[in-house]
């Protein structure tokens, strides 16, 4: 699988989440503080990795800053993307699952080597939901930002 990363600081979490894709055999295409000359911005990374899978260039993101929150943002601003701030397995568990989030968003300062390791096996692991009240929901998601047809429901 390929995966857009970005982190707009070199941190060791940030060195360690590439080192654990690529062991898991995923390809690898990072931004900001990860690739030299490439802008750190949290902004302006996160929605580079972003763009990435919206295009289709990337199966998925990960996308990092301090908090996580700026990263999500920013990544979410990009149509065709679900990205999910998450701290744990069972979020990113649930996000995979429930939303069917195409770009996981970490914090630098929260996410430790065995937290990572626990989040990146949930997130790999679950499937999106076949239930058609989560279908549902991730269709109103993109119809909000206008990567599927018509109006929102309820408008």
């Amino acid at each position: 699988m390929r995966i857009s990363v970005s982190s707009d600081m070199d941190e060791p979490v940030a060195r360690a989440l590439l080192a654990e894709l690529r062991d898991r055999g995923h390809e690898v295409s990072p931004h900001g503080a990860l690739s030299p000359g490439d802008d750190p911005q949290w902004a302006v990374c996160s929605a580079a990795a972003a763009r990435e899978v919206a295009d289709g260039s990337a199966d998925q993101a990960v996308v990092c800053c301090w908090t996580g929150t700026g990263a999500s943002i920013a990544a979410n601003k990009v149509p065709g993307v679900r990205a999910a701030l998450c701290t744990d397995a069972y979020t990113a568990d649930g996000a995979r699952r429930w939303n069917d989030a195409n770009v996981l968003a970490l914090s630098l300062r929260l996410t430790s080597a065995p937290v990572l390791k626990e989040i990146l096996d949930a997130w790999f692991t679950a499937s999106p939901s076949d239930d058609a009240e989560d279908r549902r929901n991730v269709e109103w998601t993109e119809r909000l930002d206008g990567t599927r047809p018509g109006p929102p429901p309820g408008d």
